[in-house]
């Protein structure tokens, strides 16, 4: 199956599925996950009309954005390196990954260095409670946001968060509604802020995270089976 091919059964399951509970689709995002695609293949998604990418590592990204469309959004979707944030800042769309203090005084820093006026992130929150997952516990989110007002160059747009490895659908289900429902109270909290990005889901779990409120998936292996990647 052609990646073109691959992109239109998945906005159509996308479209399915939003419609089953009352969502528009067009207010859900895609961001096609191109950790280890060649760019030859990356290209591929783009002409098939895709615009959102997300790199996990910094050093990947560098060595793809050049050999691709200027007019890409590219989203760092993985943990984030203090020291790479200078490589970042102003350059990506939005980083997914925020999750501690050391990284946003990292962001503060180089945007005001770079004179930028902010830098459109998300907190990462690891609603699954996996010690293998990065992300904010959330009992330490409310005062993490708080602490924002001092680093007004961090623009925070909502909130990220992977689903439990597991098979177990009610497990998944409830990490995707408790993060919504975090959403919501912070957006009660903290108004100066927009939390206009709800960004939950990949290949194993798009489904329950739109049925649970995402409107930005993060989707590689769907489009970019292994077999073509590196």
């Amino acid at each position: 199956m052609s990646i073109p091919t691959r992109i239109r059964s998945l906005n159509q399951s996308i479209r399915e599925v939003s419609a089953k509970v009352g969502r528009d689709s067009q207010d859900i995002r895609l961001v096609i996950v191109t950790k280890t695609v060649e760019p030859q293949l990356v290209l591929e998604a783009y002409q098939a009309g895709e615009r959102d990418f997300g790199e996990n590592r910094v050093q990947e990204w560098q060595d793809k954005k050049d050999a691709l469309p200027a007019d890409i959004r590219w989203h760092l979707i993985g943990h984030l390196q203090t020291n790479k944030v200078k490589y970042v800042a102003g350059q990506v769309s939005l980083i997914h990954s925020l999750d501690r203090l050391e990284l946003a005084d990292a962001i503060e820093k180089q945007a005001k260095a770079k004179g930028i006026a902010a830098v459109p992130c998300l907190v990462q929150v690891n609603m699954s409670g996996e010690e293998s997952k990065f992300g904010l516990d959330p009992a330490l989110v409310v005062d993490f946001v708080r602490q924002m007002a001092l680093r007004p160059s961090v623009k925070i747009r909502g909130l990220m968060s992977i689903g439990p490895l597991t098979e177990d659908e009610g497990e998944i289900r409830k990490c995707f509604r408790e993060t919504r429902e975090l959403r919501e109270d912070l957006k009660n909290k903290f108004p100066q802020y927009s939390w206009d990005i709800l960004s939950m889901g990949m290949s194993a779990d798009y489904r329950i995270a739109i049925e649970e409120g995402a409107n930005m998936l993060r989707i590689g292996s769907l489009i970019f089976p292994r077999e073509v990647k590196k």
